[in-house]
């Protein structure tokens, strides 16, 4: 079984929204054992969406379609429906009941306009929506089977759960199970890693290794397929443990696991506390620590020390140790962790400084040059990073407070 998601919304060609329902109906389906081949856009183009359904219909025995069911004269999916699969529509009295039982319990006025939400391809099932005034459609178009659901994302899911995927087993559709994990690895580049896993990610080879990268997050995508959950982990197990065994110094963590929650997980696995103080990254640092469950068993508090003067009079950074060494460098990211270590009582400080760009750079101290300062029970050290003056100023913050958290984590390693 492959199957073809389309998105259908100007709004979503244009930039304007983002596409949210394929990647989770992505996932949804590949719980069901049906591999999504393809991802299509489209805008409010009739003849446009005519092709791209068309297409579809030839392709994939499956096809499952977000927006378009609305009651505005932009909502053309099911016309588009019935014109491939060569029929007229019909009016269907149920769903104009529900629809108008809907408005009622909202103390709402129905339009007319609302009729057409009423009308499906002849041939075609409704599916009922519970929670919105967009019926959905279930109909067979040569090849595929087509599944037009509400682009409203809590619709979408509900309708999914309760009206497609019980169809798509009864069809005998939904017999095999497939499952992702993800292994994400931190230090090395994408191909670097890639090169000491050719013969994990060789094309054909089964389980299907794919790499990806995020703000310099290596992550390892492992598929495996099998009648039932149990025999399709089974089946990616080894390939897990060989990336895990290979990579170990690397490691990070798996699925969501990042940096940030890697170190969170070791502060508070070993009892102890983190400040930070930030100057190029802005607080960066300390608002991707917050937005973690449970951080606050472990993380005291922060300061964004972004001048010379906050450094000196926050942290403690002597104001003659800025003249002579300058605000970034080795000695004043030592000075800031450790004067916010002090400052908060805590066992850890975690100190950043450095310049972000796009001006402010010298040859000597370019775009892109980072000190990070750590003070811990075993003392203070610094490391620096050159990431590079054609960086976006947002790239250059974003890697530094991975960098940073990094760092602390390898130390929290070595010191447990």
């Amino acid at each position: 079984m492959i199957a073809e998601l389309i998105a259908v919304g100007t709004e979503i060609v244009s930039g304007q929204a983002l596409d949210t329902n394929s990647r989770r109906l992505a996932e949804e389906l590949g719980r069901l054992g049906i591999r999504v081949k393809y991802h299509t856009s489209i805008g409010d183009d009739l003849e446009d969406n005519v092709d791209a359904f068309g297409t579809a219909s030839r392709r994939v025995d499956l096809v499952v379609v977000t927006g378009g069911l609305g009651p505005t004269q932009d909502d053309l999916t099911r016309q588009v429906l019935a014109n491939v699969a060569g029929v007229g529509l019909v009016h269907h009295e149920p769903s104009l009941e529900a629809i108008r039982a809907l408005f009622a319990r909202r103390n709402r006025v129905m339009t007319d306009r609302n009729r057409v939400q009423a009308l499906f391809p002849e041939g075609a099932e409704p599916l009922p929506n519970r929670i919105g005034t967009a019926p959905g459609i279930w109909m067979r178009i040569a090849r595929a089977w087509f599944a037009a659901l509400p682009g409203v994302p809590y619709e979408m899911e509900a309708m999914f759960a309760e009206q497609v995927a019980p169809r798509l087993r009864a069809e005998g559709l939904a017999t095999r199970v497939i499952v992702h994990r993800k292994i994400n690895l931190f230090g090395k580049g994408e191909a670097e890693v890639e090169s000491l896993a050719l013969d994990l990610t060789a094309r054909g080879r089964k389980p299907e290794v794919g790499i990806t990268v995020s703000d310099a997050t290596i992550s390892f995508r492992v598929a495996g397929e099998g009648a039932d959950e149990a025999e399709a982990l089974a089946s990616i197990s080894e390939t897990l443990d060989t990336i895990r065994s290979r990579f170990a110094d690397i490691y990070v963590g798996e699925g969501d696991v990042d940096i940030a929650d890697a170190a969170a997980a070791s502060l508070i696995a070993q009892g102890k506390t983190l400040a930070t103080a930030e100057s190029c990254t802005g607080g960066m640092i300390a608002s991707r620590l917050t937005s973690i469950p449970g951080i606050s068993a472990a993380y005291l508090g922060g300061l964004v020390t972004y001048s010379n003067d906050a450094k000196s009079r926050l942290v403690d950074v002597p104001a003659e140790l800025i003249e002579t060494r300058g605000a970034v460098s080795p000695e004043t990211a030592a000075a800031m962790a450790e004067g916010v270590r002090d400052r908060f009582g805590a066992d850890y400080g975690l100190a950043v400084t450095g310049i972000a760009g796009p001006g402010g750079g010298t040859p000597e101290k370019p775009v892109g040059l980072v000190y990070i300062g750590l003070a811990g029970p075993r003392g203070t050290s610094t490391s620096n990073l050159e990431l590079g003056p054609e960086q976006p100023r947002d790239v250059i913050q974003r890697r530094t407070t991975k960098h940073a958290l990094n760092r602390l984590r390898l130390e929290l390693a070595a010191g447990s």
